[in-house]
């Protein structure tokens, strides 16, 4: 058997001191499989008294992380610090130019900083693997980055955080407004104190730049994300969403168009009979279109320690069984530095069904004016209804539109159009119609 794979971690929170007591709990059957020991052999963590339930009795300690990254003692650097700079930055980077592989879960980092790490990766001859950086537990890199081969992809899609998706079931099956869901989610731990990172599509904002440069052979750009987060989606919504067939999910959809890559992140109503529909709590999902293989959607849990643990060990285990002189692949699907330039397409451009709730003043005339502002820039409309609230104030209505294909161009036109003509009590809301597997 080969000699033991000496690992370094740096970050012992939840998911650090879950891979440790994994890597323990599961030593003998990773051996089988790997064919060889792994063995942690140093970590590092800002506070050493604290009682994290596993033993680190003969485990070499580091205060600073980018001092373990370089430790000739190391063989893989796990970056579990979190953030898109400092000391994770330092020590990632430390450990590639050591020549030391290095595993993360760290999707901030890499949104921000991936293309130059890779370069250094490749250049040094040694894997940066990130499995757990997007979706948790789901293997969505290893498919897209090894299993998808030959394949031309179109577009992915998918439900990439747990805190939104728990958030938009609740308020479906429980009739809860959205302060109230959010509250809930803080208190059993799926949201932070402060979830604006989460719930205003931050986080699946860099998640969704990685996919899109693994699927479309570009340098990653998560400052191009078109993003609205879930927190103007009100009962009224996911009431008129139901009602027509659909189901509101936060989705990051990134695909290629005419004029460049889109990449987008928005509530998006989807049909219920849909796969993706069915993707509740806190479970992500990822669909890809490919030419060859079709439609494929991967589904599983998306945070929490265990899943993001799992996915932090199955990178070691790839680490452990490649071999010396083996040539690994590129670390986003082409070499670092033949990654094409982000062209970024024109998001007023983008063509779909949109679903639009408009509150207006229950008055004569109205619903005329709202069609012909339609009409006027080109819009079909599927249906126009009113929709009766028992919260309603008796001199309001609101009124429910559903568009046949259009552009977001057109739309917003549109409402901007109605909301000069002084008929809207309130902001109108929009929420694009996506086609789901």
């Amino acid at each position: 058997m080969a000699e033991a794979l000496r690992v370094g971690i740096a970050g012992l929170g939840t998911v650090g001191a879950s891979v440790v007591r994994s890597l323990s709990a599961k030593s003998a059957e990773l051996s089988r499989q790997c064919g060889r020991e792994i063995a942690v052999a140093a970590v590092s963590a800002r506070d050493r008294s604290r009682d994290r339930g596993i033993d680190l009795g003969n485990t070499q300690w580091f205060d600073d992380p980018a001092e373990l990254a370089r430790s000739g003692d190391i063989d893989v650097f796990v970056e579990l610090i979190g953030g898109d700079d400092g000391p994770a930055r330092k020590s990632v980077r430390t450990a590639l130019e050591a020549g030391r592989h290095v595993v993360t879960a760290n999707k901030a980092l890499l949104s921000k900083h991936g293309v130059a790490l890779a370069e250094i990766a490749e250049r040094k001859g040694v894997l940066l693997n990130y499995e757990a950086a997007v979706a948790g537990g789901i293997p969505i890199i290893k498919t897209m980055r090894e299993a998808l081969a030959g394949n031309t992809v179109s577009r992915v899609f998918g439900i990439m955080n747990g805190t939104c998706n728990y958030i938009l079931t609740r308020m479906e099956a429980e009739g809860l407004t959205f302060d109230a869901c959010l509250k809930e989610a803080q208190r059993l731990g799926y949201a932070e104190a402060d979830p604006t990172f989460d719930i205003e599509g931050h986080d699946t904002a860099h998640k969704l730049s990685i996919l899109t440069s693994l699927a479309f052979g570009c340098r990653i750009s998560a400052a191009d994300v078109y993003m609205e987060g879930i927190s103007n989606i009100t009962q009224a919504d996911i009431r008129a969403a139901a009602t027509l067939g659909y189901r509101i999910k936060l989705l990051g959809v990134a695909q290629k168009t005419e004029s460049g890559i889109e990449q987008r992140v928005h509530p998006t109503m989807v049909p219920t009979a849909s796969v993706i529909a069915q993707v509740h709590g806190v479970t992500n999902a990822v669909a890809i279109e490919t030419d060859i293989l079709g439609e494929l959607l991967l589904s599983g849990p998306g945070a929490g320690g265990a899943a993001t643990a799992s996915a932090v060990i199955g990178d070691i285990a790839d680490i452990a069984k490649s071999r010396p002189g083996f040539q690994h692949g590129p670390v986003f699907g082409w070499p670092a530095r033949e990654l094409a330039p982000y062209k970024r397409a024109r998001m007023r451009t983008h063509a779909g069904g949109y679903f639009i709730r408009l509150t207006v003043h229950d008055r004569a005339g109205v619903f005329a004016a709202i069609a012909k502002r339609m009409a006027d820039n080109d819009i079909s409309l599927e249906s126009i209804v009113q929709h009766g609230d028992a919260l309603e104030i008796e001199s309001q209505k609101t009124v429910v539109l559903v568009t046949h294909e259009t552009t977001e161009a057109a739309v917003r036109k549109a409402v901007d159009g109605i909301t000069r003509d002084g008929h809207l009590v309130d902001k109108p809301q929009v929420i694009r119609i996506e086609r789901a597997g």
